[in-house]
């Protein structure tokens, strides 16, 4: 771990740079960096990178072969050419120490409707020591954390002793694809983290994600002979309760499992957008639900896929009109894997020792029942991946936000982190 003269050298200069630091955030935060719409601010942020002299590599998930990977997950209704990636790398002369990935996500899920929220969802409001805002805590907090612990270095007059590729991406929210293209353009380390907002703990092991549509059709009528034709929506709440059942079953087997076994209903599904009708006194023709379903670390996506269809596919034979008239099951985003973090690494260690020397108190774990990208790293190409960041409120909640003091001491942490892992040179010129 860095000794007490360079955890004192990195905190001054933490410090000195945390107003730069929060209004960096605040800045993150006034890019509405909604699906389909995050390359405005991922070309401010490659400006941000290039003028700090790092390489700068932009590119779109059209530029990489995605199709070809089978952990890739289907973008219905997105742009792969719309989708920017940056990667922002820093060379070392003559590497002597382990090289790192940094990377966080910039994008974020919708803020409904902003009436509802206490500030402007957008407006980077401070108060209390909190930044609020769609994002702050989701995770532009932790991007934060990651890019000025590097300026913490600088700042100190260091350098890592290894190359460091600081990386934004997005489509983690809905596919997972922003990071696992980053992969496949060529980019690896020693380790990778994620600043996800965890508190100050780290993420031992995470669920995985399905994503699907349930499309159903029906015969309208008139109200009036309701009886007569089929109510498509309907038809549809049947189905949402043949998966909740579904999911009680899962978690009824969840109580076996040897990292979620003491976490009440760890699978998670979640109706989460309905679409349908087009006449309050007609009886709905077509109903859409978007579906969320969790697995656990070690299911196979494809078993899971197999028990939502076979749910709904029996729900189906259940229903007079459905069993003549069978609902569709499109799968239409994440198709992720849960992931564990196991325990001993020595990229933890070192991290572990880093948040000790900055927090006073042992790194905590936790077992998330969300994903994260860590799993691309992990699974997919044996690179250890670590989920560390700051502390915030409200994810995916109005009236998001970031404790702007723990965003500051995680700042340091990932610094003394960097700088025991990938060593330290005094910076020239």
């Amino acid at each position: 771990m860095p000794d007490a003269a360079l955890l004192a050298r990195l905190a001054a200069a933490v410090d000195a740079n945390f107003d730069a630091e929060t209004a960096f955030l605040a800045d993150l935060v006034r890019f509405p960096s909604t699906r389909g719409n995050e390359a405005p601010l991922q070309d401010w942020l490659a400006r941000q990178f290039a003028a700090r002299g790092y390489a700068v590599d932009r590119f779109t998930l059209a530029d990489v072969p995605l199709a070809d990977h089978p952990k890739a997950s289907p973008m219905v209704g997105a742009e792969p050419a719309r989708s920017v990636q940056v990667v922002a790398t820093q060379r070392a002369e003559n590497p002597a120490g382990r090289s790192l990935i940094l990377q966080g996500h910039i994008d974020v899920v919708p803020e409904g409707p902003a009436e509802m929220w206490t500030h402007p969802p957008y407006a980077a409001v401070i108060r209390d020591g909190w930044m609020y805002g769609r994002g702050a805590h989701d995770m532009k907090s932790g991007v934060a954390a990651m890019v000025y612990a590097l300026d913490a270095l600088r700042s100190a007059g260091l350098e890592p002793a290894a190359d460091v590729h600081l990386q934004t991406v997005t489509e983690e929210e809905s596919t997972g694809n922003g990071a696992l293209a980053t992969l496949l353009r060529g980019y690896r380390a020693d380790a990778a983290l994620i600043p996800e907002p965890t508190g100050g703990t780290i993420t031992r092991c995470h669920t995985g994600t399905l994503w699907f549509r349930l499309r159903v059709r029906g015969v309208p009528v008139h109200v009036a002979v309701a009886q007569s034709g089929s109510n498509a929506i309907l038809s549809a709440y049947h189905l949402i309760q043949a998966l909740q059942e579904h999911t009680r079953a899962l978690n009824r087997a969840a109580r076996e499992h040897p990292w979620y076994r003491d976490i009440p209903d760890p699978i998670k599904f979640n109706p989460g957008i309905i679409r349908g009708g087009d006449w309050a006194s007609s009886t709905p023709a077509w109903c859409e639900v978007d579906c969320r379903l969790g697995l656990l670390p070690g299911t196979d996506v494809a078993e899971a896929r197999r028990g939502v269809e076979q749910a709904v596919a029996a729900a189906a034979r259940s229903d007079h009109f459905l069993a003549n008239n069978p609902p569709e099951v499109q799968w239409h985003g994440f198709l992720a894997d849960g992931y564990v973090l196991e325990p001993g690494s020595e990229a933890e260690r070192v991290l572990a020792a880093a948040h000790a020397q900055v927090f006073g108190a042992p790194m905590e774990e936790r077992r998330t029942t969300a994903v994260n990208d860590t799993r691309f790293y992990g699974l997919y190409f044996g690179i250890p991946g670590l989920c560390y960041g700051p502390r915030g409120e409200g994810a995916h909640a109005f009236d998001e936000h970031t404790d702007l003091d723990h965003l500051r001491r995680t700042t340091l942490a990932i610094a003394a982190f960097i700088a025991d892992w990938c060593g330290v040179r005094e910076r020239r010129g």
